[in-house]
This record gives C-alpha cells, sequence and structure tokens, in this order.
C-alpha cells in the first residue's frame, strides 16, 4: 500500500518498509504504517501519514503529458453517472489519470494507448494508485481493436481522449449499451465541432458540447475577487447518450 508522508510542505510517495532520504533526515516506513500515523526521521523531524486521495494521486504521479484536470474528471463522472460495476473503455490513456480515477469510484477501465513507453508509465501509477486490478491497459490504436471489442461485453461509458475522436463516435452504437453514455474530451473547439457532427449522424441522443472553466478567488484583507493569474479554461467536453431504438 502507497502511503504519502507529508512534512513541512514536503510530500513523498512511500511503501512500508522503505527509506526516505531527505534533509529534514532519514526514517524507514514502519512496515505496520497506517493513515493517522506520525513518523520521525533521525533529526526527530515529524512526518504525517496521509492516504492517497484522489487529489493526492493527480499530484504525485507520474506524468506523460497533460493529464485531464480534476474538474473535467469531475464532470466525466457526473454527466455519466460512472460508478461501481461499470465497464468502461477509455482511448488515450496518457498518464492513465482519468482511469485511476473511474477506477477509484469502482469502475472496471479497459484503456487503450499508441505509445508504448506512455502505457508503461500508466500501469505503474495504476500499481500506485492501488488499481491495477480494476484497469486493464493495452498498448495499440483502440480502432484496430474495435471489431473486437464489438464482440465483447458491451460497455457503460467510452471515453476518447484523442485527436482522432470523432472517426471512433460511429462506433458507439456497437459498443456502447443501451442507455450508455459517449464522452470525448477535445482540446480544440473544430475537434468538438467534430465530434457533435458524427455523434449526431450516428443517432445519438441527449448530445452536449461543454467548455470546462474554473477561476480561483484570491481572498485577503483588502477584499475577494477571482485571482488574476492562472487558466481557467482547461478544454471541451462532449457528451452523448445511447438510446435504444423506437419503432
Amino acid at each position: 500500500m502507497t502511503l504519502l508522508l507529508v512534512s513541512e510542505g514536503r510530500r513523498y510517495l512511500c511503501e512500508p518498509g522503505e527509506e526516505l532520504q531527505s534533509d529534514l533526515g532519514v526514517l524507514t516506513v514502519p512496515e505496520s504504517a497506517e493513515p493517522g500515523d506520525v513518523i520521525e526521521t533521525h533529526l526527530g523531524t515529524p512526518f504525517r501519514v496521509l492516504p492517497l486521495r484522489g487529489p493526492d494521486l493527480f499530484d504525485e504521479l507520474e506524468r506523460t503529458g497533460a493529464p485531464m484536470l480534476p474538474r473535467d474528471i469531475g464532470l466525466v463522472i457526473g454527466l455519466t453517472g460512472a460508478g461501481v460495476g461499470d465497464r468502461i473503455l477509455d482511448a488515450g490513456t496518457g498518464s492513465g489519470i482519468l482511469a485511476v480515477y473511474l477506477a477509484r469510484v469502482g469502475a472496471e477501465v479497459i484503456s487503450y494507448e499508441r505509445d508504448e513507453s506512455f502505457a508503461g508509465v500508466a500501469r505503474s501509477n495504476m500499481r500506485t494508485a492501488g488499481v491495477s486490478e480494476q484497469v486493464t491497459i493495452r498498448v495499440g490504436d483502440v480502432r484496430d481493436a474495435i471489431d473486437e471489442l464489438c464482440l465483447s461485453e458491451p460497455f457503460d461509458v467510452v471515453t476518447l481522449d484523442t485527436g482522432d475522436a470523432a472517426a471512433i463516435v460511429p462506433s458507439a452504437p456497437d459498443l456502447l449499451r443501451p442507455g450508455g453514455y459517449l464522452v470525448a474530451y477535445s482540446p480544440f473547439v473544430e475537434q468538438t465541432r467534430a465530434v457533435v457532427t458524427a455523434a449526431r449522424e450516428t443517432g445519438l441522443s441527449e448530445i452536449r458540447a461543454v467548455e470546462t472553466l474554473q477561476r480561483e478567488l484570491q481572498i485577503d484583507p483588502r477584499g475577494s475577487r477571482p485571482t488574476p493569474s492562472g487558466v481557467g479554461h482547461s478544454g471541451y467536453l462532449t457528451v452523448a447518450r445511447m438510446l435504444p431504438v423506437t419503432d
């Protein structure tokens, strides 16, 4: 079990039995260490042991690029209802941040990543997050596996974080169970438009496209206002639903 050790603004991921060396001192994490414990270095510096929560994983897991932000992931989960027992197909693993969050809400995830080195990092992140048994990472282009996937048990949710998401949308009716959701994350408006157009042509329902914006507040003695710096925009999400065909 990976633990988070925190002291004086420092954060370290450690396994029980592991030795941690820093300018704050040296300590060996006890095999019996649990969240809530306090461990001191040989210099007497206390480290608090915390469990790994989603925000910790987002901050501490290894990156292979720019991952989907927690606010986007929250929308994916909130707008699809992804949860315990769901079967999810995830295209564009990257660092695996989205797959980690989906697994931690109880879903089983099959994720495709074209870059073998990225896939290796994502597998390591799954182990750190404790969700290796719930997430299967496959190396390859999901489009090459569509025929095989369509013959398997249908998915409750399909998530697409790839530049060619619009080309995958037509396969949604064969991948999703009735009532299932398709979600595409796009950095550009043009890609979003292409996904929406493909969803309409494919006959998906409840199609909506949203931009995710968030501004942090600066609160000080003079007053409160949005911070003047920072990126408020992160990307665009398209959500569509597979509804049964009626006569």
